[in-house]
């Protein structure tokens, strides 16, 4: 096996995938089969040794949805986030009360923030490029 210098918790994703949150669940419903701006998501992927709830791979975006263990666990959370911010992605947080209560403005965040990002696959005319 290709030693990636790093543990990739992948049994540990597939048993998060299966005991969701509640607000994670509700949430994968605006984002599963590309059905939020065309954009595709993966939940519990793993990025170096930390599972993100929902990412982007193609956008390169990760959005966490925290439970109030987070407020607690500030300081480890900011250094996760700065892990995955170096490996190129943009890191969004929503707490569960706000995905469960007012998912209508989560789901309009997300776009927003993905309508900002530029384009993960420019077309070289966009670009400036000449086609040859």
């Amino acid at each position: 096996m290709l030693d990636k210098g790093y543990y990739r918790p992948t049994k540990r994703s597939r048993e998060l995938r299966a005991d969701m949150t509640p607000a994670e669940r509700k949430l994968w419903g605006h984002l599963s089969a590309r059905k939020l701006a065309g954009v595709r998501f993966n939940t519990q992927f793993p990025i170096g040794g930390f599972i993100c709830d929902f990412v982007s791979r193609g956008a390169k975006l990760v959005i966490e949805v925290d439970g109030g263990q987070h407020d607690w666990q500030a300081k480890a959370d900011a250094a996760r986030t700065r892990y995955i911010e170096a490996q190129g992605y943009r890191v969004i947080r929503f707490w569960n009360n706000d995905v469960l209560e007012r998912t209508e403005g989560v789901v309009m965040e997300i776009e927003r923030v993905l309508a900002e990002m530029p384009s993960p696959d420019p077309s070289r005319r966009r670009e400036g490029g000449s086609k040859s």
